[in-house]
């Protein structure tokens, strides 16, 4: 398939880095030759330096013979643009835009993306993926990373073991025998940096990151059996009330009945602005950074604080400033994948990469019909992949033990119906199972194939 991406920054970047290692012809535009620049040279991709909206930039990027477009640029308005220029132009069949403003997003104004007007098939938000992740961290407040599949009844987690883990040393497959009826599989294990997919004989140790994947209702046990324990948040600090914090506040309101959260908004008009949209939520002008401030918010009686300003050094030095004031739970927003490693040392207990999220979000729209969801672990690692199986597929009628999956590819679940199974390797598959799969980024393409589910357009 050909695609061009408009904007070399961390997400058009990442998507071109997936789409190009599984053999995509790729063209990335943007106008910062230096990125460009990059990207050609790191990535088996075409660059072309220019703004995405001109008709002439695109033609000189392929236009005339692309399959899909995706507009991730910075601006709201070149996306659209981009998009109205690749049908009207060049008749791309599909186009996929990133929009950050929430007048854009608007439902009734949900008109606009009709073909004979603005034609963008697929419309991106950032702020309401963080969002929604943000009250997943909330909801989930022992992990440092979540995601939901399987129409929400089932959960990703992310655990960091301590020492007093209760299955620390202890072989996976004696995890299984120990807890049968517990259908939570160990999918993945960041160890010393380096992420990879267990076998049935590795053990856990302290300091491990375990990515874990469950029914709903198992997950109270599964975080037990992992010396976890749940507490209820029911008072929030929130760190920045731009689109993000507005967004997570709002939701709170509207899902959180029983949580009182406190909006801190160093921008005097976003915090009127704020405090204008806001019914039960204080909102306070002031640098989230300040003691007194913190301490005006009671921030050593909450519950936990989420800090979502536009500065990822800026979060995490709140989220500190906070545990520090005696809040048990932070959660920072991080754009910038190299400081993810800093979490542990300061005490960080979870973050939201908002360009994963997007990444992910866009995955999920660009893959053939039968993949229903697509989660990117870390910086690109990896994927968790939600997909039905066809019945042409290769694995339809095979058991798992006979499927020839990469090293780097686990099952973490499958759907039959309205009954979610535990993976066994004399399970079967059928077509028409959902099933999810762990695979490492170099893995992805196999499972593809395997599931006969390719990156092609609809």
């Amino acid at each position: 398939m050909k695609v061009i991406i408009c904007g070399a920054g961390q997400v058009g970047w990442q998507i071109a880095r997936h789409l190009s290692g599984e053999k995509n012809d790729v063209t990335v535009v943007d106008s910062n030759a230096d990125l460009v620049r990059r990207a050609a040279e790191t990535l088996d991709v075409q660059g072309i330096a220019g703004f995405a909206s001109y008709p002439d930039v695109l033609d000189r990027a392929g236009a005339r013979d692309a399959d899909m477009i995706i507009a991730a640029t910075y601006s709201d308005e070149v996306n659209m643009v981009t998009c109205q220029v690749a049908h009207s132009v060049f008749s791309i069949q599909r186009k996929v835009a990133r929009l950050r403003s929430q007048s854009y997003l608007d439902a009734i104004y949900s008109d606009l993306y009709r073909r004979d007007h603005m034609p963008i098939d697929v419309v991106i938000s950032p702020e309401r993926e963080v969002a929604e992740a943000a009250m997943q961290r909330l909801a989930a407040p022992a992990a440092f990373d979540t995601e939901t599949f399987m129409d929400g009844d089932a959960q990703l987690m992310g655990l960091r073991l301590e020492d007093d883990c209760p299955v620390l040393n202890t072989p996976l497959r004696q995890l299984t025998d120990l807890f049968s009826t517990l259908r939570v599989i160990v999918i993945g294990i960041r160890r010393e940096g380096r992420l990879f997919a267990p076998d049935a004989g590795d053990q856990l140790f302290a300091g491990d990151e375990a990515y874990l994947f469950a029914p709903v209702e198992d997950i109270p046990r599964t975080l037990e059996v992992f010396g976890k324990s749940t507490h209820k948040q029911e008072r929030l600090v929130i760190v920045g009330g731009g689109n993000i914090g507005l967004a997570v506040a709002q939701a709170l309101e509207t899902r959180g009945r029983h949580v009182r959260a406190k909006v801190i908004e160093r921008d005097r008009k976003r915090a009127e602005i704020a405090a204008e949209a806001l019914e039960r939520t204080i909102v306070l002008n002031g640098d989230g950074l300040d003691e007194t401030l913190l301490a005006e918010a009671g921030i050593d009686r909450a519950d936990a604080i989420l800090t979502v300003t536009d500065d990822d050094k800026t979060n995490m030095l709140a989220a500190v400033r906070a545990k520090a004031e005696g809040c048990p739970f932070a959660i920072a927003l991080i754009n910038d994948p190299t400081l993810l490693p800093l979490m542990d040392p300061l005490g960080i207990d979870a973050y939201i990469n908002p360009r994963a999220m997007t990444v992910s979000s866009i995955l999920r729209h660009i893959r053939h019909g039968r993949v229903h969801s697509v989660y990117s672990l870390g910086d690109a690692e990896a994927e968790v992949i939600e997909a039905e199986v066809l019945s042409t597929s290769t694995i339809a009628g095979s058991a798992l033990r006979d499927i020839d999956f990469p090293e780097g590819v686990l099952v973490a679940s499958i759907r039959r119906g309205s009954k979610i199974i535990k993976p066994a390797g004399s399970l079967k598959i059928e077509a028409g199972d959902v099933v999810v799969i762990f695979a490492l980024a170099a893995d992805v393409a196999r499972v593809e194939q395997l599931l006969q589910v390719s990156i092609d357009f609809f």
